[in-house]
């Protein structure tokens, strides 16, 4: 088996178990955390170090301490997410104990290449959702 075979199987088993995890999320937590998203891409499309940093969540913020490395983290790392092409919301399925959701976003990267991003959001003390990771995955490329 090759590497890109394993790691294949690893992300899919992964993902699988993930999903066993979670329920399908109530539908006003998954309007609030596709407006976070959308929000988060707004400001990224506005190049709004501020607002884009203020959707992070604390355990983002414990790594890049400031806008501008995670900014640049963003950029480097997440091109789709910082300059997407066209992006729409898929589904969504909220954790068994209320404390998180994870929501699908087809993107369109500047390149015109199509990528899943899994938002994975935690709820907050005070009932607001923050994105605490971003999960790529490169649409396989069409058979012809």
């Amino acid at each position: 088996m090759t590497r890109n075979v394993k790691f294949i199987a690893f992300l899919t088993a992964s993902l699988a178990a993930l999903c066993l995890a979670l329920t399908p999320a109530r539908a006003d937590d998954a309007a609030t955390a596709r407006l976070v998203i959308e929000s988060q891409i707004n400001a990224f499309l506005s190049d709004d170090m501020a607002t884009a940093y203020s959707f992070a969540a604390p355990s983002i913020k414990r790594i890049y301490p400031d806008e501008n490395r995670f900014f640049d983290m963003v950029k480097r790392g997440y091109q789709p997410v910082y300059r997407p092409g066209n992006f729409a919301f898929g589904r969504s399925k909220a954790a068994a104990d209320g404390s998180g959701i994870v929501q699908e976003v087809i993107i369109q990267a500047p390149d015109g290449e199509d990528w899943t991003a899994l938002y994975s959001l935690e709820r907050q003390p005070d009932g607001s959702f923050k994105i605490n990771g971003v999960q790529m995955i490169k649409a396989a490329a069409p058979q012809t």
